[in-house]
């Protein structure tokens, strides 16, 4: 029996228990993998898009080793909801819902809603790339962050690994949506699909085979922290140049910022100067500068350093450092026409807010 012919016996098995076990649940069946890209070889399992409509149609899954040519098959299926959750390009695999080769549908419209969702992905990723399109991406390299602290912070070799692993895995899909790209091929062919990839490292693929290839713990993690430099870079340069793209914001978007950076961390700043409190000075800072990093992710102004001025021996110094923060700031206000919003006192705001 040829491959064909063998998957063909499983297409039909899967149609003819969904008559029998859950009739009306089987949606549209797909092949995908290596045998939809041509990748396919004589120990090949068959890969499936099986939709279902209802819960009923979980019994059409399967797992199981077909022993004549050892192989293993794993007949899974998925609901229009993931596809739908597909279709909103969150990840880069989603080769199952756009590449897929239709060969069972129930109904005409059960086509023409798949058909939908890829029109769905397809106008996302054809869209220019923008900060939200970024923001998914850096979802991505967060997660790779987190697999590169568990590796780092391990001096066992099999969790070192596995945090790398981790990694290597979402640095991969970070590339892909930095990209507006997915994955077509298996992981066969992973290195071809990343080297084709526009903003990437260099030597990507390089640098992920120096860190698998690595025959001790300090080399894995010497490996693996050379990747996430060279991938942040990357970022960084994308960062750049979406940032030039931006609009220079007006009053609506900078009006009252400034007045809730004064309010919120200045006087935290002189107060943790007196008292010689560090955590106040040093957690203000950084709650100050994520202030900064959104307004600066949303619109056109200078990069201010907050933590430049963090002297950890002078307080004083670090808070009258701030303080210069705000007063460069305060030209951001300037360039939109705005001004900073005082009263001498309470009363004055309360006459003026009531609007006697």
């Amino acid at each position: 029996m040829d491959l064909k012919e063998r998957n063909q016996k499983i297409i039909d098995a899967v149609i003819t228990k969904a008559d029998r076990v859950c009739p009306g649940s089987l949606a549209l069946i797909g092949i995908n993998g290596s045998f939809m890209t041509g990748d396919c070889y004589a120990k090949s399992d068959l890969d499936l898009l099986i939709v279902i409509r209802d819960d009923r149609g979980w019994q059409l899954g399967s797992t199981f080793i077909q022993d004549d040519l050892q192989v293993g098959h794993d007949i899974y299926c998925t609901t229009w909801e993931r596809l739908q959750r597909d279709a909103g390009y969150e990840h880069p695999h989603i080769s199952k819902l756009m590449d897929a080769e239709i060969v069972y549908c129930a109904e005409e419209k059960e086509k023409e809603k798949l058909e939908q969702l890829r029109k769905t992905a397809g106008d996302i990723l054809d869209a220019p790339f923008s900060e939200p399109d970024y923001a998914k991406a850096e979802n991505q390299l967060k997660e790779a962050e987190h697999g590169y602290t568990a590796a780092m912070i391990s001096e066992n070799r099999s969790d070192v690994l596995n945090g790398a692993g981790r990694a290597i895995y979402y640095i991969e899909n970070a590339i892909a949506m930095l990209n507006k790209q997915y994955f077509h091929y298996g992981v066969k062919r992973t290195y071809e699909e990343l080297q084709a990839m526009r903003d990437r490292p260099e030597n990507l693929c390089e640098l992920i085979e120096n860190v698998i290839s690595a025959d001790s713990v300090p080399a894995v993690k010497e490996g693996l922290s050379a990747l996430m430099r060279e991938t942040t870079a990357v970022f960084y340069q994308v960062k750049e140049t979406l940032a030039m793209q931006k609009k220079t914001p007006g009053k609506e978007e900078l009006t009252g910022t400034y007045e809730e950076m004064y309010s919120n961390w200045r006087n935290k700043m002189h107060a943790a100067a007196e008292t010689g409190n560090r955590h106040l000075a040093f957690m203000s800072l950084i709650s100050a500068g994520a202030m900064f990093e959104e307004l600066e992710s949303e619109v056109k102004i200078d990069r201010y350093d907050v933590l430049g001025g963090y002297d950890p021996q002078d307080l004083h110094t670090t808070a009258m450092a701030y303080d210069r923060v705000l007063k460069e700031y305060r030209k951001e206000y300037q360039k939109a026409g705005l001004e900073v919003t005082h009263y001498a006192d309470i009363d004055a705001f309360v006459l003026d807010f009531l609007g006697n």
